[in-house]
């Protein structure tokens, strides 16, 4: 009997169903997205699966062993210490940011301490990987290497070796025979994806997924790729930068939000295990820079803030921020305008962190309006000082969390001085070797800055 066809058409960036092309998905705003798709809807063959009991939770043991070591100690902090044994990991970035190099880095450390290591590419040939390989001096014999596409045949050269990692470069160029459609479809990815995530947690092997992003930074495929796997890593950082950025944005088995910090070298990837150092090594007093402590993860880290206020030639002021979330930015520059009694209405503004790093968390409000007020002063701000504290609508600094953390980092790196909010003032425990100073308000800050 033949199987009926059914054909769709589905969002490439949400998933999203249709019955005829859309120029712009309902769902996510996306224009031109929708691809046509196939569907079976007869002779689909239904899997049994094999009944398991329930395990009380009081009786399965834990161990160390469940976590392998990848010899890289900035991947280790991101994904919890260590791969766990059965999960999948997705890693995404821009074209040239360093997934390969990493994985491949990675691939070579744990061959060397576990055993055999597949690392399956549908991108490049075993030639381009081999010279890659030797470019990073990675010679472990254990290392196997693959160039296939199709699922189904990799997991059955997974399951003939005993593997400690599994790795498929990339998610996007592998497909499936059960789904129809093209690879890097919706339904190709869903499906590749689950196929692999159930050799993970059958085998009990790690799998290092590589995807692809789009224009937006985002993984490109739908968001349920990111649901099915266990760890989601993001490169951050612009190539032009020689330091990366690995951000745990999504972890089942650690702390979601980690960083580690790499630098690109002839030689790979190389950990920075002292971030703030590396970010404040060229950091002058001059007016506009302003230094603040933010909290990725389980650290702290010190990064330098550079705002540039200048008189506007055009009738349209000009507004850039980089690093920074730039409707939070207008706001804080909304406030100083209307609370500090500070005209910016006629001035280009441009605010950068430097390094490459984003921030994302609000601590950073107080030491950007610090910077635009330097700049806009044209007034360098005291040198070793460090400042941070979130800013609200009346002009008043709130207070933020894991104060103690952020000083104690200021103090390592030989901070002199601190201006925190006042509320974290008076709740501090700690002693420190450094002046702390706390305000209530942006008119207090402009008044400290000012003597």
């Amino acid at each position: 009997m033949k199987q009926k066809l059914k054909r769709i058409f589905q969002c490439q960036s949400c998933g999203y169903i249709s019955a005829k092309w859309l120029g712009k998905c309902p769902d996510c705003g996306e224009w031109n997205s929708f691809v046509e798709d196939v569907l079976e809807s007869e002779g689909l063959k239904k899997q049994l699966i094999e009944y398991t009991k329930p395990v009380a939770i009081n009786s399965l043991e834990i161990k160390i062993s469940d976590r392998l070591s990848t010899g890289i100690g900035e991947l280790d902090r991101v994904l919890g210490g260590g791969v766990v044994k059965g999960s999948i990991v997705l890693i995404g970035g821009d074209p040239g940011i360093g997934k390969s190099t990493l994985l491949l880095q990675a691939t070579d450390n744990l061959a060397k301490k576990y055993g055999k290591v597949l690392y399956v590419s549908g991108e490049e040939s075993l030639t381009q990987i081999k010279l890659r390989a030797e470019r990073l001096q990675v010679s472990s014999e254990n290392i196997f290497l693959l160039s296939e596409t199709l699922v189904e045949r990799i997991i059955q050269c997974a399951e003939e070796e005993k593997l400690s990692a599994l790795v498929v470069d990339s998610i996007q160029t592998v497909y499936t025979e059960e789904a129809i459609s093209a690879p890097g479809s919706v339904s190709q990815i869903r499906e590749s994806a689950t196929k692999l995530m159930n050799f993970a947690k059958s085998a009990g092997v790690p799998v290092f997924l590589i995807g692809h992003v789009t224009k937006e930074g985002a993984i490109a495929g739908p968001r349920v790729l990111e649901h099915l796997v266990d760890t989601v890593l993001y490169f951050e950082g612009d190539r032009g930068y020689a330091y990366r950025i690995l951000r745990s944005v999504k972890n089942r088995f650690g702390p979601a939000n980690e960083i580690g910090v790499f630098e690109m070298t002839g030689m790979g990837l190389s950990e920075v295990e002292n971030p703030s150092i590396i970010f404040l090594s060229e950091h002058a007093t001059t007016s506009g820079s302003a230094i603040t402590a933010t909290v990725e993860g389980t650290r702290a880290i010190l990064t330098e803030i550079q705002a540039l206020v200048a008189p506007s030639s055009f009738g349209m002021p000009r507004r850039n921020f980089i690093g920074v979330d730039y409707q939070r930015v207008n706001l804080l520059v909304a406030v100083l305008e209307k609370r500090g009694k500070i005209n910016l209405a006629g001035a280009d503004i441009f605010v950068n962190v430097v390094g490459g790093i984003k921030i994302t968390e609000p601590s950073s409000d107080l030491a950007v309006i610090s910077a635009i007020i330097s700049s806009f002063k044209d007034t360098p701000l005291p040198d070793g000082l460090v400042i941070f504290g979130e800013v609200g609508l009346s002009g008043e600094v709130r207070a933020i969390a894991q104060t103690e953390l952020r000083i104690k980092e200021a103090s390592r790196i030989g901070m002199k001085r601190a201006i925190i909010p006042k509320s974290n003032l008076e709740r501090l425990k700690d002693k420190f070797n450094l002046k702390i100073s706390g305000v209530r308000s942006i008119n207090e800050l402009i008044e400290i800055l000012g003597s």
